[in-house]
């Protein structure tokens, strides 16, 4: 691999000029011309009455992925664009534009789906039969239920239209108020105004009198626009219960699990088995605690590092790391992870001006991805970097499927990163002795905390306010209140001082695309700790067998991917309580060499 290698990503090959690309503005108007073409398809399209009247109905279909794959395309730009530099005024009103026409395109397919609907069982059965249409039964059977569990076509594409300025305007102000925001860090004798992102880094500092003084200004910043964050989140609440309501509605889960293509038995399964294997996890952070010199951790002691982990990890050292620990595993995911390093795919520049957190965005028509970061030379930032360059892999061994087959959840998309995550963990933790061998070792179980104990306190806390917004609006206090009892009840008791604002700081409570931003983590960690030990012992030609199971990750349930693939049943224990686990034999070591 070639080194230097560069830390800011190429977006002059996907459109050139940036926010002010013309090529980019020649194709959002293609793109709305388009949307104009189907709306006059649909208003022609009739139900079919006969086989050969499903035929019709195909290049109707044909186009909505058209215009989809074009508005992913579109949104994937953008949103690099935003990230980025949050400063970037005109790229938030393309991101306005681009939100319009997923808002346009989505109605189309509510009139679609009202078509496939209204389809008798007979005529259905038999165009799912035909050879064209079997590799994309399963998700053309998704649209068909899932249309005849909500309004009337007209109400879901008025309410669609509706979110683009409200819904989905709330969470585009939340990023507004967060562009705007800065945190006064003390460095070297002075006073620095930090991005939210630099200073989310400076809570990972080995120093704790560092991580005590930024947490507080941490703290103090998101208190004085805790009033603009909890206007923001109820009403992105609000709109999702009135909505919900007027489906016919009552539990708030019913959609993220179908979204997330899992029952409410295998979640229920999950946490419980999450819950028995709490003990030992809090038998770490009570060593963790004594380690530290601490009574009981902070919020800001949790992911604090110990050791030789505090050892600054050159970007480039980083890239090669996982390059060869992907490879032991697969040469094609190394091979995948390899250009994207060398082709810029990666933006991981430490500099003011960009969103915090990380994410991995794909380009439908490009048949490319783009990774966003913040890499800081930590090992967090390894794993981070690991991670979405999982997600990217997943997305990479899609590529050639149908359009219809590349929509997979958010909850088996984190499986693929994870996955990625422990593949790098475990090899460098292998080769490691004495205290490197330690601190990489707690930064891996770090991971298992944070699934087991942080993003169970998001989904205790989510669950919580969204009965509680179904009678009125919850005030900012009470929004820090309900915070700080869930991370207790999810800590077990082990915490000294909780994060009372993370309703605030936590991006992933205002995102409008998926509803509930939490639980799908935790299925991902646990599921690909599974399928990793499951590789383990199988690890003759399962390079293969992975990819298989990622390709069908977008066309068929859970609990349907787990029994063809791993020939196991996630609506029972025993699956969850092999991938548990992993951590606990993480722990068990730890607790031994720590003694």
């Amino acid at each position: 691999m070639k080194t230097p290698l560069k830390q800011t990503w190429d977006l002059e090959s996907i459109f050139s000029g940036g926010s002010s690309s013309a090529s980019f503005h020649a194709f959002l108007e293609e793109l709305e011309s388009k949307v104009q073409q189907l709306q006059s398809q649909l208003k022609v399209a009739k139900v079919p009455q006969t086989v050969l009247d499903t035929e019709r109905l195909g290049s109707v279909l044909n186009s909505i992925q058209e215009l989809f794959n074009g508005a992913s395309q579109a949104g994937s730009f953008v949103s690099c664009l935003t990230a980025q530099n949050q400063h970037d005024k005109l790229a938030v009103q393309l991101g306005a534009r681009v939100n319009s026409l997923y808002a346009q395109g989505k109605s189309a397919l509510v009139a679609f789906q009202n078509l496939l609907a209204q389809t008798s069982e007979d005529i259905w059965q038999k165009w799912m039969e035909r050879e064209a249409i079997k590799p994309i039964s399963f998700v053309l059977t998704e649209y068909r239920n899932e249309a005849r569990k909500k309004m009337a076509p007209e109400l879901e594409s008025l309410a669609l239209d509706l979110a683009v300025d409200g819904y989905h305007g709330w969470g585009d102000f939340y990023d507004t108020i967060v562009k705007n925001m800065t945190i006064p860090v003390p460095e070297n004798g002075e006073i620095v105004n930090l991005s939210v992102g630099q200073a989310a880094n400076k809570l990972d500092e080995a120093d704790r009198s560092v991580r005590k003084d930024v947490f507080a200004r941490w703290e103090e910043a998101w208190t004085q626009v805790e009033d603009y964050c909890a206007d923001t989140l109820n009403h992105l609440a609000g709109f999702r219960l009135k909505l919900y309501e007027n489906r016919g509605w009552t539990d708030v889960l019913k959609e993220p699990l179908e979204i997330s293509r899992m029952s409410a038995q295998t979640l229920d399964t999950m946490w419980q088995v999450i819950n028995e294997t709490k003990p030992i996890v809090v038998k770490y952070l009570e060593r963790k605690a004594k380690l530290l010199g601490l009574e009981k951790l902070s919020w800001h002691d949790i992911e604090a590092p110990l050791g030789t982990s505090t050892t600054k990890i050159p970007y480039d050292d980083a890239a090669a790391t996982i390059v060869e620990q992907f490879g032991k595993f697969s040469s094609r995911m190394a091979d995948f992870a390899q250009m994207a390093f060398e082709k810029s795919w990666i933006e991981a520049e430490d500099r003011p001006g960009k969103r915090p957190g990380g994410f991995c965005t794909s380009l439908r028509l490009s048949k490319e991805t783009r990774i966003f970061m913040t890499y800081a030379g930590s090992p967090s930032n390894v794993s981070t970097l690991a991670h979405e360059l999982g997600h990217g892999y997943h997305q990479h061994v899609m590529n050639e499927l149908h359009p219809l087959n590349q929509n997979y959840a958010m909850n088996v998309a984190e499986t693929a990163s994870t996955l990625a995550e422990l593949i790098v963990s475990d090899a460098l933790l292998e080769a490691a002795e004495g205290q490197e061998k330690v601190a990489l070792l707690e930064d891996k179980i770090q991971r298992g905390v944070a699934f087991f104990m942080n993003i169970h306190a998001r989904f205790l806390f989510e669950t919580r306010f969204y009965e509680l917004r179904k009678k009125g609006v919850v005030g900012a206090q009470q929004l820090s209140e309900l915070m700080e009892e869930a991370q207790r009840e999810a800590f077990c008791g082990v915490l000294d001082e909780a994060h009372p604002h993370f309703w605030a700081s936590k991006l992933h409570f205002y995102i409008t695309e998926t509803p509930f931003y939490n639980f799908p983590y935790t299925f991902g960690y646990m599921f690909s700790a599974g399928i990793y030990a499951f590789a383990k012992e199988n690890s003759d030609g399962f390079a293969d067998q992975y990819d298989a199971l990622l390709r069908d990750t977008g066309r068929m349930t859970v609990e349907e991917l787990a029994s063809k693939h791993l020939g196991t049943d996630l609506t029972q224990a025993d699956f969850w309580r092999n991938a548990a686990q992993v951590t606990v034999q993480d722990i068990e070591q730890f607790l031994q060499m720590t003694k």
